[in-house]
């Protein structure tokens, strides 16, 4: 049922010996070439909020739940939410449902017709050396392609649920951060729409090169808000205090993250921070996450006296994020969107 990594990858990564005399597939080297993942120094735990105030607090409380939320966007751009109203049931439902899908052999998946053409995905297509590669798989659905589908009626049912859930979620906190942020709250409900948000089932296969391959290459998330829901294997990583730390899995927390339109929209009040996803040699690990994005003709306006980025739709936001991954291989985001004005 996996992928077929080792083929694919093979010229990138193992090293080849020099007068351009290569390894018999009998005898490949062990060591790779040029690359080998940084180390972490610590695991922690992110900061981890009861969301269930901002419906049944008191005022007092409200205002303290809301505080905790900015604070964590500006100093982590990572939090964690508990007692968020998606019940354990459900997403234990939602793990079994993507554990069943990712099962099925790789050629019926590759060719899966129950979401739309290019839904299913996997590895690093664009990858141009060892850093770049990713060892995964994933489905990546738009929201309005979460429909009944005759074989897979569970499914889309549960994602249905799933993502339902997750977009009240998203909203309700990306309005507290508007709100913390000076901005209006009801942009996202007036901008943010079905067809542009999507959900991702990610799958990341024991993988005999642990050390020298990402289970997902580090990047920022190119929306406003990401919800993950994962299991306790471990392996996503962030950047805090400029060096890589593990967070620790919590089984009654769901993650959030700020991703690069958040970022711009605050004028970096809120941080979109760079993570990554580690393969582990003997586990698989699962993760399905929520992405709130705006229409594509969406204009995200930086915010404040000194915007730090000019003014861009997301239409060309991705677009700029294509480009430079099928030429570069590896996305560059905000830094293209700079106001070179200030």
């Amino acid at each position: 049922m996996d992928p077929p990594f080792n083929e694919i990858y093979k010229t990138l990564l193992y090293k080849q010996i020099t007068n351009s005399r290569t390894f018999p597939d009998n005898n490949i080297p062990e060591i790779p070439y040029g690359f080998s993942v940084t180390a972490v120094f610590e695991e922690v735990e992110l900061p981890v909020i009861d969301v269930s105030y901002l419906i049944n607090g008191t005022e007092k409380e409200r205002e303290k739940c809301k505080e905790d939320i900015a604070k964590a966007s500006k100093e982590w751009g990572f939090f964690q939410v508990i007692n968020h109203g998606i019940s354990m049931d459900m997403l234990e439902r939602m793990r079994q449902e993507q554990i069943r899908v990712f099962r099925e052999p790789f050629e019926k998946k590759s060719k899966s017709e129950t979401f739309s053409a290019g839904s299913y995905r996997w590895g690093a297509p664009s990858a141009t050396c060892l850093r770049q590669l990713s060892w995964s798989e994933a489905f990546h659905v738009p929201m309005t392609d979460i429909s009944d589908n005759k074989d897979f009626t569970t499914l889309s049912s549960t994602m249905e649920k799933f993502a339902s859930e997750s977009e009240a979620l998203a909203y309700t906190l990306a309005e507290v951060l508007a709100e913390k942020a000076g901005r209006k709250s009801n942009f996202f409900k007036e901008n943010c729409v079905r067809n542009t948000c999507y959900l991702r089932m990610n799958r990341y296969p024991p993988c005999p090169n642990p050390s020298e391959v990402y289970g997902l290459m580090p990047h920022t998330d190119s929306d406003f808000l990401t919800i993950l829901y994962q299991d306790q294997v471990g392996g996503l990583q962030l950047i805090k205090d400029n060096k890589w730390i593990a967070v620790k899995p919590n089984p009654r927390a769901l993650i959030v993250n700020i991703g690069d339109l958040f970022q711009a929209w605050s004028n970096g009040i809120y941080k979109s921070v760079e993570h990554r996803v580690m393969t582990n040699p003997t586990v698989e690990r699962f993760s399905t996450a929520y992405f709130l994005c705006p229409s594509y003709d969406a204009v995200i306006e930086c915010s404040g006296d000194r915007p730090a980025y000019r003014n861009f739709s997301f239409r060309e936001f991705r677009q700029q994020v294509q480009e430079d991954v099928k030429k570069l291989g590896f996305k560059v985001g905000l830094p293209r969107f700079l106001n070179l004005l200030y």
